[in-house]
């Protein structure tokens, strides 16, 4: 019985290795965004801050996933971004409207965390076209290639001819 060996043909593709840096960077700038947002704003998150180190944590997990090409990863990171999207569209004016008197001030300006929190709409948006994208390149799929079969095989074997035993 040969030795078979497992190949990805779909992560060899240029277009899947460029989904996959994006997807990671999506994500890793979003747990960047929402790290800076929660610290930023820490005294006036009233209680939301485990929910704010839980997507940080979580979206860090799915970029070390799917930098191991992990295509379960990304459905999941769809739904997460499409949530975290209508938060932060919710969140964002609500920044705004603390850059008045007779608010207390967070650690970082109002108006900075209003902007940041309305660029993560936009992150989030991208995240889950680019997640989708890379779940129907299925990098998951797999062919089985014999390691005795090779693309090229020995000078001895091209010609059809059988060598003698001792050349």
């Amino acid at each position: 019985m040969a030795d078979v060996e497992l190949q990805h043909p779909n992560r060899d593709k240029a277009e899947s290795k460029a989904t996959k840096a994006i997807v990671m960077l999506l994500l890793l700038v979003s747990a960047l965004l929402i790290a800076i947002v929660t610290l930023g704003g820490w005294s006036e998150l009233q209680g939301a801050q485990p929910v704010a180190f839980a997507y940080i944590i979580v979206y860090l997990v799915m970029a070390f996933y799917v930098a191991r090409w992990n295509r379960g990863v990304l459905p999941v990171a769809a739904a997460l971004a499409v949530l975290f999207a209508v938060v932060a569209a919710v969140a964002g004016p609500a920044w705004f409207d603390r850059n008045k008197a007779g608010f207390a001030d967070p650690t970082l300006d109002p108006g900075m965390l209003g902007l940041l929190t309305v660029i993560i709409v936009p992150v989030q948006i991208l995240l889950l076209a680019f997640a989708m994208r890379g779940f129907a390149q299925k990098w998951n799929v797999e062919v089985e290639v014999s390691r005795d079969d090779d693309d090229h095989p020995p000078a001895e074997s091209r010609s059809g001819d059988p060598q003698p035993a001792g050349a």
